[in-house]
């Protein structure tokens, strides 16, 4: 460094010692009101270019929109309409629902679950004018009236009006209605004067809904997810459930659309009807993010808007069973109850009497237990049968076991030996398991209800955090093909107690032995594999039912005397002795025949064989 280099710096260096010695209070005036107004000014700049830039993209927008320039032009903003369940958000850009928040739920995360919001849900009505151009009423603003409060079938109502002009007394009206306590909007479009500006046979409205992951299973959310509907003729039906890309046109005039969840439905069912309606669903494995990516394009009758009676009701809410049915059409089966009779015992056997117990006790542990007993007492008496007949089948044990013996191995032989002794007894085979498959309808109707119960979401009882899912009592380092990467101790309490169930039945049933014995008890293992990720709720009743029944056998077990029992069939031989010459052969020794031909047929086939 040379002396005028050392110089400079040397002054430099002054100056800014300089500087801030003595300009040490500019932090302060930088805060006075003209600094703040000044770099408020420099903020607002690109603002300015902004809105300049808005209002060329809405002079190009008002070029394409042809006689509906009118309405190209506006402000855009938010309105809102609530109630005790709801909360509705309205743009009126596009006068269309922008967002909905269910009040009463949250999320896996806790967190306020909104069911439609613009970032991943949309709904348009697109129509094609007299020029030919297509509108959609995103590309219009609307111009929201006052709130209005009323009434509406002894329900209280509010009520706004999104009205796009056109000009000469010619506008598009959007009317919604939000009805107390409830979880339901109506929506009607109204074209009104415009019959000389729309063509075509129908409007076009579109849903489109990416479903974000509310519950904690993502799996089991994409397995309830999909898109159900209902047409007019034939009533309910569903978009399959695939992880693959699915599409379903429907032809015929539909009555309403749902984006069905697991225990949510966001839809819209028409006063009168679509005319048609092209549904699809599609699924993206890897992204985590989101459920299902649902899409509807439904088309509303152009006369309809532009008489006013394109009238809708809007549902977004809870699959709740109490809510739905009164909705009509079908829309209950948007809950999944079951098919056939299994439907019909959750609505007339299960959902009232959880629902009566819920009214009285907060605990849903403890209501499943109550449950259990109360179906437990409906199936006492065919408990008694089954039990019954198996002491029966115990107390034959020692002449079954010999005519085994007897024959060596020979199957049809025993069988036919085995059909005659119960023929002689007066005992049916059957007696036992005829009382068991009238039960199949409960146990499968379990099924359905309490993967699909929403009153059992988010409710903790003992180690599980939420019936409606599976209980994780422990964590797993690594995943089990078929059983999951967690331990769901209800599960586990389930398969012993089966296990346990089954035991005690093959002490009284004497015709389990063998492959079936072993068949078993391998079947309450299988189930552990494939319930372990199903709700803890259904576990834990099928681990109470196993209880129930169990202790059930017990108290019978000293009302049911085998020595009695043994007398009994004693007494059958011998009335069935004197039958026999006054009547023809009996169901069992029919079979008994039919076995015998059967058997001779088949040692004649093989000497045949033999000779040849």
């Amino acid at each position: 460094m040379d002396r005028n280099q050392a110089i400079g710096f040397g002054l430099i260096a002054l100056l800014l010692l300089a500087y801030s010695f003595f300009f040490s209070g500019t932090e302060e005036q930088a805060t006075t009101p003209q600094a703040t107004e000044q770099v408020a000014n420099v903020e607002q700049a690109p603002q300015a270019a902004d809105v300049e830039d808005d209002s060329v993209a809405q002079a190009q927008r008002a070029a394409t929109l042809g006689s509906f320039a009118t309405a190209a032009t506006g402000q855009e903003q938010t309105i809102t309409l609530e109630n005790q369940n709801i909360r509705v958000t309205f743009n009126t850009k596009g006068g269309q629902v922008e967002e909905v928040l269910l009040k009463n739920y949250k999320t896996y995360q806790e967190e306020p679950l909104i069911l439609f919001d613009k970032g991943s849900s949309n709904t348009d009505i697109a129509f094609t004018t007299n020029d030919g151009k297509t509108i959609k009423l995103s590309d219009l603003y609307f111009t929201p009236s006052e709130i209005t409060k009323g009434t509406d079938k002894d329900v209280s109502t509010q009520v706004i009006t999104f009205r796009a002009n056109v000009g000469n007394n010619q506008h598009i009206d959007q009317i919604y209605t939000l009805y107390d306590e409830t979880f339901q909007v109506g929506y009607k479009l109204d074209f009104k004067g415009l019959q000389g500006k729309v063509s075509g046979k129908n409007l076009t409205f579109t849903w489109t809904d990416r479903i974000k992951q509310l519950e904690r299973d993502i799996q089991q959310n994409r397995a309830k997810t999909t898109v159900n509907f209902a047409t007019v003729e034939d009533g309910y039906d569903y978009v399959s459930i695939s992880e693959d890309k699915e599409e379903m046109i429907v032809e015929e005039p539909v009555k309403w659309i749902a984006n069905k969840q697991n225990f949510f439905t966001a839809g819209i069912i028409a006063e009168g009807n679509f005319a048609s309606a092209i549904l699809q669903t599609e699924t993206n494995p890897a992204d985590t993010t989101i459920v299902k990516t649902l899409s509807s394009q439904a088309l509303i009758p152009t006369q309809d808007a532009l008489n006013g009676n394109a009238e809708f009701m809007y549902y977004f809410g809870p699959n709740d069973y109490k809510i739905l049915k009164h909705i009509g059409d079908d829309f209950e089966k948007n809950l999944d109850l079951g098919w056939g009779i299994f439907a019909w015992v959750n609505k007339w056997l299960i959902i009232p009497a959880f629902d009566f117990l819920e009214n009285y006790i907060g605990n849903y542990g403890i209501i499943i237990i109550l449950l259990v007993l109360y179906i437990k007492t409906l199936l006492l008496p065919l408990t008694y049968k089954s039990f019954y007949s198996m002491a029966k089948m115990k107390v034959l044990k020692p002449e079954i076991d010999a005519i085994k013996e007897r024959n060596d191995g020979d199957m049809q032989k025993t069988q036919m030996e085995t059909m005659k002794l119960y023929n002689e007894m007066g005992v049916n085979p059957l007696s036992g398991c005829i009382p068991m498959l009238l039960q199949i309808p409960i146990l499968f109707a379990m099924f359905n209800f309490f993967p699909n119960s929403i009153e059992l979401r988010q409710e903790p009882f003992l180690w599980a955090n939420d019936l409606s899912t599976y209980d994780v009592f422990a964590r797993l380092p690594f995943t089990i093909p078929f059983y999951g990467d967690h331990v769901s101790m209800f599960t586990l309490l389930m398969t012993a107690s089966t296990i346990l169930y089954t035991w005690s039945n093959n002490q009284m049933n004497a015709q389990m032995q063998g492959a079936m014995k072993f068949y078993s008890y391998l079947m309450p293992l299988i189930f552990m594999f494939v319930l372990n990720s199903f709700p803890a709720g259904l576990s834990f009743y099928y681990f109470v039912s196993n209880m129930v029944t169990f202790g059930q056998q017990a108290v019978i077990r000293k009302f049911v005397d085998e020595g009695k029992v043994r007398a009994k069939l004693e007494d059958n031989k011998e009335k069935r002795k004197d039958k026999k010459k006054t009547s023809g052969p009996s169901f069992t020794e029919r079979m008994q025949e039919a076995m015998r031909a059967a058997s001779e047929k088949e040692q004649q086939k093989r000497t045949r064989n033999t000779k040849k």
